[in-house]
Order: C-alpha cells, then sequence, then structure tokens
C-alpha cells in the first residue's frame, strides 16, 4: 500500500514541478490558477534539444492528443474526476498484482496530476515535443507519459497475466 501511495504522489509532485518550472522561466512566476491564455496566450518554442525534441510549451483545453478541446472545462473536470475515481477504487480495492497496482498508480497519477491543471487553468500545460521528418506528435507532459506507461503496463499485464490466474 505504501508504495502505491509513493508512485502516486511522486508521478503527481514530478509533473506539477515540471510544469511549475517551464511556467516560472517564462512568466517570472508561477500562478496558482487563472484562465490559461490569459497567462501566456501562444505556444512558444522555448529550444531545440536534439534534432527530433524539442521543449515547447503550449496549452491544451482538449484531453489526448486535443480531443474534445471545445467541451466546457467543468465537463472535462467531472468526466476526469469520475474515471479516477473508478480507477482509483480499482487500485485501492481489487488490484491484486504487482504489475496491476504499478500500472493503475501511474495512470492515477498522471490523470491526478493533468486533472489539477485543468481546474487551475481550465487547460492542461504541455511541453515535450518529438518530431521527425517535418512531423509533430502533439505535445505532452510528465504526466501523460506516465499515463501512457501505465496503460502499457496493463494492458501487458492484462493480456499475458491476468489469464494465467484464473
Amino acid at each position: 500500500m505504501k508504495k502505491i501511495i509513493f508512485i502516486l504522489l511522486s508521478v503527481i509532485l514530478v509533473d506539477q514541478l515540471t510544469k511549475g518550472i517551464l511556467l516560472y522561466m517564462l512568466t517570472g512566476g508561477v500562478p496558482l490558477y487563472g484562465s490559461a491564455f490569459d497567462i501566456l496566450p501562444y505556444p512558444y518554442l522555448m529550444g531545440r534539444v536534439t534534432g527530433f525534441f524539442n521543449l515547447v510549451f503550449t496549452w491544451n483545453p482538449g484531453t489526448a492528443f486535443s480531443l474534445f478541446r471545445e467541451m466546457p472545462s467543468i465537463i472535462l473536470i467531472a468526466l476526469t474526476g469520475v474515471i479516477i475515481g473508478a480507477l482509483g477504487y480499482h487500485l485501492f480495492k481489487n488490484a491484486n498484482r504487482p504489475h496491476e497496482k504499478w500500472a493503475l498508480s501511474l495512470i492515477v497519477g498522471g490523470a491526478v496530476g493533468n486533472l489539477i491543471d485543468r481546474i487551475r487553468f481550465g487547460a492542461v500545460v504541455d511541453f515535450l515535443d518529438l518530431h521527425a521528418f517535418g512531423y509533430h506528435w502533439p505535445a505532452f507532459n510528465f504526466a501523460d507519459i506516465c499515463i501512457s506507461i501505465g496503460v502499457a503496463i496493463y494492458i501487458i499485464h492484462w493480456l499475458f497475466f491476468s489469464k494465467k490466474a484464473k
């Protein structure tokens, strides 16, 4: 149980810390709340790190890949809260195997990290940009990485381990 809580809190802390550092670098402060586009209205290319990776700054008012960006923020907040609640319940009440617990901890921690942004600013801070041959993957953040890794672990767990347990 302590490991689950440690993973959850670590994901949230690192996510919020990286976003806070980025906001500080761009604005000279870390706003506690406010309308995202009033705080920093435009996307910025902060710097090229490698030939395939940039640091950028952008707000994502939607979900993954900017889907549902026109949906009111309050609806996205409510839906995210319900999903976090359901996954959190499963994590603490039903998850039995270590793979499953790790996966759900990463997913829930990442979702909470992005939910904090959405509540504070009405949008999520994204700043990592992968690109190749002129094509850019949508910008993402640490919470998104944790969610993606957690989903991959969960799928692998489900495909290869859950059926053997039955």
